[in-house]
């Protein structure tokens, strides 16, 4: 009789605390974004925004002034915010400036911008009219290629880079359609332009996407919560409970931060007018840092990730002073692993002095 007891009263701590788990997980995914705000504020960030000659906007966060100037410039489809997890422990030895890209957040959304050349340009003049001075520059994904953008072409305006698993050379013409983000993103969201019998995009998304083939049948349940919540919650970001924050993020800025003509424009390469890959990194002196995240091919032959080993290590060579470095992560290396991001920047500071 004891021993039954004892067993019971396991069987039912178990039971509790993957409950508790459960309960967690979910309320994470749901709440995951509930204190940026006031994280950021905390930090002693401010949102402020700058207009250009043309009349661009570009929405910017800036920190308190604690050291070299730091440009962060992130990904497709995010925000300046994206940076979150980052944000207050860099703010300690930089002086940081966070900026919308073109198209996306509060900045301008002016597809006629769309190009690394024309946005590359107006970063040199946020350069040398709001931070004032040279800066060190990192760029997540495309962010990444706009940083080697800046140090091939405004090497005065740049210390250093920091390039965050930048997609060099799998974004090129006659590579770009063999990989994940292509089938995913670009070519779901130059079909959904081209077409005009659904109107929301995150709905046409979830029937159109690359994604649904890694979950098999489950993509219906998913689709079927997702459409519920969409029509339930039609002013709110898609939030799927079961699903992590890595995924759910994915929707954050579709809701009308993401001009989806961005996108487009690596559907046809045409944001890569006057950028060729091999030319811009060979011409980079200053010291840089190259993170390289997980990938692999699928049984189709399809690219899992930004870069393969090839890309990283053509990328790595064709830099001058360059340190190449592996992070176990998923392609947003800052967020999923900002501690180890955190060290790469605060060790960066030794080079560049």
């Amino acid at each position: 009789m004891k021993t039954i007891k004892i067993i019971s009263i396991v069987i039912l701590s178990v039971i509790t605390t993957l409950g508790i788990t459960l309960c967690l997980y979910f309320y994470r995914n749901m709440n995951y974004d509930k204190n940026t705000d006031k994280t950021i504020s905390r930090a002693g960030f401010v949102e402020k925004q700058v207009v250009l000659a043309d009349g661009t906007i570009l929405n910017y966060g800036e920190g308190k002034n604690n050291g070299i100037p730091l440009m962060l410039i992130h990904g497709q489809g995010v925000n300046w915010k994206n940076y979150i997890e980052v944000l207050p422990e860099l703010s300690k030895y930089y002086h940081v400036f966070a900026i919308d890209c073109h198209g996306h957040g509060k900045s301008s959304k002016n597809k006629e911008k769309y190009t690394a050349e024309k946005m590359g340009d107006d970063f040199v003049w946020f350069i040398e009219n709001v931070i004032g001075q040279p800066a060190v520059v990192s760029g997540h994904s495309s962010g990444g290629l706009l940083t080697a953008w800046l140090a091939s072409n405004s090497p005065e305006n740049v210390i250093g880079i920091v390039i965050e698993d930048a997609p060099f050379f799998a974004t090129e013409v006659q590579r770009c359609r063999k990989t994940f983000a292509w089938l995913d993103q670009f070519q779901v969201i130059h079909n959904f332009l081209n077409q005009t019998n659904e109107l929301n995009y995150i709905r046409y998304y979830l029937e159109n996407c690359y994604l649904q083939t890694f979950f098999g049948d489950s993509w219906a349940n998913i689709k079927k919560y997702a459409f519920n919540y969409i029509e339930k919650n039609p002013n709110e970001n898609l939030r799927i409970f079961f699903l992590p924050p890595e995924m759910n993020k994915a929707f954050d800025l579709l809701s009308g931060e993401y001009d989806l003509c961005f996108g487009d424009t690596f559907y046809d390469c045409s944001w890569f007018e006057n950028f060729d890959q091999t030319d811009v990194l060979s011409k980079i002196k200053c010291p840089s840092v190259l993170i390289h995240t997980n990938w692999s091919y699928n049984n189709e032959g399809i690219l899992l990730g930004a870069m393969d080993g090839n890309d990283a290590l053509n990328a790595h060579e064709l830099l001058q002073s360059n340190k190449l470095i592996k992070i176990n992560s998923g392609h947003n290396s800052h967020d999923e692993k900002p501690k180890e991001f955190n060290k790469i920047l605060i060790e960066f500071l030794d080079v560049i002095r």
